[in-house]
């Protein structure tokens, strides 16, 4: 983790590249898929709070057994690979249709809370930025080994909060005051 994300814009072409990906929602799910069903809907929003429209969101997360997609593990969920991917629409809005990954033991054994990681590309970011989407609702989140590295007074900005029955809110800040967490990669 570092300071606040400086602006550097690489112009105003970045919709050209997005322009073919699925807008605004994706689906990780299939009826087979093991685990809890949930809805991650939010808002890509620059500095000033404007959506950005032409942004694109990639997550990756754990099955519901806490177990990543790995052809050669063999072990995960076969009906959830775990990866999305949507450009943002209009007004900068994504949603993903996925589960509640479960608990993965972090790179020093100890247990991460449930959590998803997630990449943001969009006009006026130069390099990809990394982050996670934690759930406000998880008790695991006062032991997880990440969590407890970020100042306590930004750990907010990794939160989705529930907005319903198995729904969540999460806004990602890409610079300014209320920018979300973003990790070196």
């Amino acid at each position: 983790m570092s300071g606040l994300t400086p602006f550097s814009t690489v112009g105003p072409f970045f919709k050209l590249l997005v322009r073919d990906r699925a807008e605004g929602i994706d689906v990780l799910t299939t009826d087979a898929t093991r685990g809890q069903r949930i809805t991650i809907d939010g808002t890509l929003l620059d500095g000033a709070g404007a959506p950005i429209d032409d942004g694109l969101i990639e997550i990756w997360q754990a099955d519901a057994d806490g177990r990543y997609a790995d052809p050669h593990a063999g072990t995960a969920d076969k009906q959830f690979g775990g990866f999305g991917r949507v450009a943002t629409g209009s007004p900068g809005r994504f949603t993903f249709h996925t589960i509640k990954p479960g608990v993965v033991p972090g790179p020093d054994g100890r247990l991460q809370a449930p959590h998803i990681l997630v990449s943001v590309m969009a006009r006026g970011i130069m390099t990809r930025c990394w982050t996670r989407i934690y759930f406000a609702d998880e008790p695991l989140n006062a032991d997880d080994p990440v969590l407890e590295r970020v100042p306590a007074e930004r750990r907010d900005t990794l939160l989705a909060r529930p907005v319903g029955d198995a729904n969540y809110r999460f806004d990602i800040v890409i610079q300014g005051m209320q920018e979300t967490v973003f990790f070196d990669a």
